[in-house]
């Protein structure tokens, strides 16, 4: 049975679209058709990661929204680019980075009832087994919708009084809409932190299990988003944890 999963956090810069990309080449290492939808509309980023730019992107999602193009005809295979040697296979659907595409969007919105066709098209189309949305940080109409959804919301913090208090409304936002599994998971914890306590911590707070603790990691900040750490790291103690999370998911 197919499975939308949601990755959000309440504010940005918490790794959310990174913790995606890696999550799928992982889930796709394990011989699973994934799906990787940018709907960070407004500031889209998720292309960087695949190594992505303007001249391999012919449609985008923006293009499917606006009756231009079929939801799969905005789906680039990254099964070969990522030297993916499994018999999974990796699809992203990327949003566009124009600012004129990006301005349009702000300024005319889209029809909430058309992404939510193109979410279940796609899983049908590609014959998917997971469709990973990476949302829109915070809360608005689009960031609902994907919530509803899904199967599977992850909820990404850090352990910042900020994060705490967003995280705890996403939480209430999510319990309310009746979403089936919701996980939370810690991402750039310093070092002076017991994963353990903190854990428990966390989980005492929102009454939510914790997926994993994913420590500050020197290499992952170096690599600047420009490639998926798991594939680039496979013997690193983060990759380890990006695992842990993917079969959580699986299971």
């Amino acid at each position: 049975m197919p499975k939308i999963i949601s990755i959000h956090s309440f504010r940005g810069g918490t790794g959310k679209s990174n913790t995606t990309a890696n999550i799928a080449a992982i889930l796709a290492l394990n011989n699973y058709k994934v799906g990787v939808i940018d709907t960070d509309i407004q500031s889209p980023g998720i292309h960087i990661i695949f190594g992505m730019n303007e001249d391999n992107i012919h449609y985008a999602l923006n293009d499917f929204l606006w009756g231009k193009c079929a939801i799969e005809q905005a789906a680039y295979e990254q099964t070969r680019n990522l030297n993916l040697n499994s018999s999974g296979r990796l699809f992203l659907i990327p949003s566009s980075f124009k600012t004129g595409d990006i301005a349009r969007m702000l300024h005319d919105g889209y029809d909430m009832n058309l992404l939510s066709e193109g979410f279940k098209q796609l899983v049908k189309s590609l014959d998917l087994d997971f469709l990973l949305i990476d949302t829109h940080p915070g809360l608005n109409e689009e960031t609902l919708l994907s919530i509803a959804l899904s199967d599977f919301l992850l909820i990404i913090l850090r352990p910042d009084n900020q994060d705490y208090q967003g995280t705890g409304i996403t939480v209430e936002v999510a319990r309310q809409l009746e979403t089936p599994k919701m996980e939370l998971l810690v991402n750039k914890a310093p070092s002076v932190f017991s994963g353990a306590d903190l854990k428990t911590k966390i989980e005492t707070i929102y009454n939510c299990p914790v997926a994993g603790i994913i420590p500050h990691s020197e290499e992952l900040m170096a690599l600047a988003s420009g490639g998926i750490f798991s594939l680039k790291y496979p013997e690193h103690p983060v990759t380890k944890i990006y695992r842990e999370v993917a079969a959580r998911m699986i299971g």
